[in-house]
């Protein structure tokens, strides 16, 4: 007979520490910066893939933030700019099986100065490293909707391996969503770290802030 797996670590409410970033769990103090870096006039399609509507003011994204705030799953985290010191996006662990060591990385708004930059590749990164390093999971998955391609790049160039697409998997803003899925395992960790580690090293970018090698995992 085969011995049950013990409960794998569940991420809680804490500090993550990064070079460029450091992840808060998000609280309402974070919403005037996260307003301002990634809702308001022109960026309404930084809205476009998530389950929510983009926010008209402040207060209607305080309005999503308080049950946000109260959530244990999905839990949500400010990623903090730390040359500003201001909150520049959102991302959240979500769908956790503990009996199964599985967590997924959701809910993912990186707003401006940080979508496309070393703040959002280290933010992906401090929350993968947590996933295996400290609770010790076994899988660390990323799902998007089908038809959006910058996200489905994304999964791709921060070593997350394709799975497949799940079909009609849920409607979403009134609209059917297949599902991509992406998952990253315990095992091929060390060579992801090891990858991000080299990439986001301050002697990886010239005085102009341009990567000098891209992204790669052995």
């Amino acid at each position: 007979m085969t011995a049950p797996h013990p409960a794998y670590g569940l991420p809680q409410r804490e500090v993550l520490e990064g070079r460029y970033v450091r992840l808060e769990p998000l609280s309402l103090r974070h919403i005037p910066a996260l307003f301002a870096a990634t809702a308001g006039e022109g960026e309404d399609d930084r809205y476009r893939w998530l389950f929510e509507n983009p926010p008209a003011s402040e207060a209607q994204l305080a309005e999503w933030a308080r049950p946000a705030i109260a959530s244990n799953d999905p839990l949500h985290f400010a990623v903090i700019d730390k040359a500003s010191g201001e909150a520049r996006g959102r991302q959240a662990f979500m769908r956790m099986v503990a009996k199964d060591g599985v967590v997924e990385i959701g809910s993912v708004l990186w707003g401006r100065g940080v979508a496309r930059t070393p703040l959002a590749t280290e933010a992906l990164y401090l929350f993968a490293r947590h996933a295996f390093e400290t609770l010790g999971n076994r899988r660390f998955e990323w799902k998007c909707n089908n038809l959006n391609e910058p996200s489905k790049r994304a999964a791709q160039r921060f070593g997350f391996t394709f799975e497949g697409v799940f079909r009609q998997h849920m409607i979403v803003k009134g609209a059917n969503r297949d599902t991509a899925w992406f998952s990253m395992l315990a095992s091929e960790w060390p060579s992801r770290k090891a990858g991000f580690e080299a990439w986001l090293d301050p002697a990886n970018f010239d005085a102009a802030g341009q990567q000098k090698r891209k992204l790669a995992f052995a």
